[in-house]
């Protein structure tokens, strides 16, 4: 059995991904629909994680390539931005 050599295999896909641009953000494309994904990530702390959490994040995971590659904007985020905004001076 020969061994797994990641990384060629990693530098091949990296090149790939950068020769066709398929991970640049394209906000505002007006020329697409538009589709918000919104999910509630834990706290930066990451107190309290569990192995649980990811099977909650899939979903949204799926349903936002799903809709990239039907041609939609995606806005995936986890936190509106007007929550992130400062409410004092």
């Amino acid at each position: 059995m020969t061994k797994y050599d990641h990384h060629a295999v990693e530098k091949k896909w990296q090149e790939v991904w950068e020769k066709e641009d398929l991970f640049r953000a394209q906000d505002n494309d007006a020329s697409r629909p538009k589709y918000y994904v919104l999910d509630m990530f834990p706290y930066p702390s990451g107190e309290g994680l569990h192995v649980g959490h990811p099977k909650g994040y899939t979903a949204t995971d799926v349903i936002a390539r799903y809709f990239k590659m039907k041609g939609f904007s995606i806005r995936w985020d986890s936190m509106p931005s007007a929550c992130r905004r400062k409410t004092t001076p």
